[in-house]
C-alpha cells in the first residue's frame, strides 16, 4: 500500500464489491459475439428499417419513415408483453472487450402496460451514433416476471457497421413527404381542358413516387368537377374526362381498376363563385381520397 492513503483503497475495495454485487444481481439480456446480427428489414422511400434480434429477450429496432420532418424511432418489443408501466434507465455501456471504460446514463424512460418501449428523437439519433461507436445502449428496469429482480437488455455493436451504411443509405432516399400529406389531394385544370395546372401536375407526380413505393395502398375514390362556364352537357363529359385521366395514372402505378372509384359531377357542388375567373379557377378540379388495407 505504500505510496497510497489506506482510506483510498479502502474505498476501491468497496466500490469493486458493489460493483460485483450488482453485476451477479441483473439478469443480462444481449447478444453475444457470435449471436450479434443486424438486418435491414425495410428499405424503400418510405420506410427503414434495421432490426436486432435479443437472444431470450426480443427484438430491438430504429425505424424511421417519409415525411417533411427528420425523424428517428427506437422500438423495443419484448416476448412477454410489458405487464406494467414503469420507468427504465437507458444507459451506455462499454463492449465486453473494454472494461476499464465507464459507462453513463443518457436518459429515463416510461413503459407502458402491454406497450413496446419507444424511444423517439434525439435520444434514438444517439442511441444510433453509440453503436456506431461500438458502445452498448442497454436498458434496465425490474422485471414483474422475475420478482422484480433487476434486468439489463443491451444492444450489441458487434456487426452494427456491416448494415449501419445501407440504413443511412436508405435514410437519405426517404421521401420528404408521408401518406398523410398526399392522402386527400385537390388538382386544379386549365380551362375547358383536361390538363392539370403546373402546381398540380407537380402534386400528382408527388402522389405517383409515393403510391409507387406504397403497397398497402389499395383504395382510391376520384371525384372531379368542372365550373359553370360552357354548357352542361359538355361540362359533366369534361369532367369524366378529366377522373378518368387520373384514373389511369393510378391504373399504371398498379392499382386494380376495381379498387379505384371515379366520378364526374360536372357543374354540381362548386367550392366558389361562378361569377369571377379566379372562382372558377377552384371549381375546375379533381378531388383525390387514397386509403390503405381497405379503408379511408
Amino acid at each position: 500500500m505504500e505510496g497510497k492513503p489506506l482510506n483510498a483503497w479502502v474505498l476501491g475495495l468497496v466500490s469493486i464489491s458493489v460493483s460485483m454485487q450488482l453485476q451477479a444481481g441483473v439478469t443480462e439480456f444481449g447478444a453475444g459475439l457470435d449471436q450479434s446480427v443486424w438486418r435491414l428489414t425495410s428499405d424503400s422511400q418510405i420506410e427503414c428499417r434495421l432490426e436486432h434480434p435479443i437472444p431470450r429477450w426480443g427484438t430491438g429496432a430504429f425505424v424511421s419513415r417519409a415525411g417533411r420532418k427528420i425523424n428517428l424511432d427506437f422500438e423495443l418489443k419484448g416476448q412477454r408483453p410489458q405487464a406494467r408501466t414503469q420507468r427504465v434507465s437507458l444507459g451506455i455501456m462499454p463492449p465486453i472487450w473494454r472494461p476499464g471504460v465507464a459507462g453513463r446514463e443518457i436518459s429515463q424512460l416510461q413503459l407502458y402496460q402491454q406497450f413496446d418501449g419507444l424511444v423517439a428523437g434525439q435520444t434514438a439519433w444517439t442511441m444510433l451514433d453509440e453503436l456506431e461507436g461500438g458502445r452498448m445502449p442497454t436498458f434496465q428496469y425490474r422485471d414483474w416476471y422475475r420478482q422484480d429482480r433487476p434486468v439489463r437488455v443491451s444492444l450489441s455493436s458487434v456487426n452494427f457497421r456491416v448494415k449501419y451504411q445501407a440504413f443511412m443509405d436508405c435514410l437519405s432516399g426517404l421521401l420528404p413527404y408521408s401518406f398523410n400529406d398526399i392522402a386527400f389531394s385537390v388538382l386544379s385544370y386549365d380551362k375547358n381542358s383536361d390538363a392539370l395546372s403546373p402546381a398540380s401536375k407537380r402534386r400528382l407526380a408527388m402522389i405517383g413516387d409515393y403510391v409507387k413505393a406504397d403497397k398497402s395502398i389499395d383504395v382510391v375514390v376520384i371525384d372531379a368537377y368542372s365550373d359553370s362556364y360552357g354548357g352542361r352537357w359538355p361540362n359533366q363529359k369534361l369532367s369524366e374526362k378529366r377522373a378518368d385521366a387520373i384514373k389511369q395514372v393510378f391504373v399504371d402505378l398498379g392499382i386494380e381498376e376495381g379498387k379505384i372509384s371515379v366520378e364526374g359531377h360536372g357543374e354540381k357542388q362548386h367550392v366558389a363563385s361562378n361569377e369571377t375567373e379566379g372562382g372558377r379557377a377552384k371549381n375546375r378540379r379533381v378531388v383525390i381520397n387514397m386509403g390503405r388495407n381497405g379503408t379511408i
